[in-house]
């Protein structure tokens, strides 16, 4: 199967993206990271508080749990749970 380019979610923007910002969630049964946005090392700070501003707002149902939006490493091929959360992106 051909490999196809992963797109920054920024408007305008067609960089690869490099960079998954995701907050955990959970409904106390299943667990997984919710996605905001994909992005290329450029976008990425514009982006993160964009997704911060949208985690303020998100309402959760009783039993949910979401997280702080964190960022990853996208890394193809890999799961969730596998990805490397680069926290020292984050407080920039």
């Amino acid at each position: 199967m051909p490999r196809y380019p992963v797109l920054c979610y920024a408007k305008g923007c067609d960089r690869e993206a490099v960079y998954k910002v995701a907050a955990r969630w959970s409904d106390g049964v299943i667990s997984e990271l919710k996605t905001y946005f994909l992005a290329c090392a450029e976008c990425l700070p514009g982006l993160y508080q964009t997704a911060k501003k949208k985690k303020a707002a998100c309402r959760v149902a009783p039993g949910e749990v979401l997280g702080h939006p964190e960022v990853y490493e996208l890394q193809r091929g890999r799961r969730d749970r596998e990805l490397v959360r680069r926290a020292d992106l984050e407080s920039r």
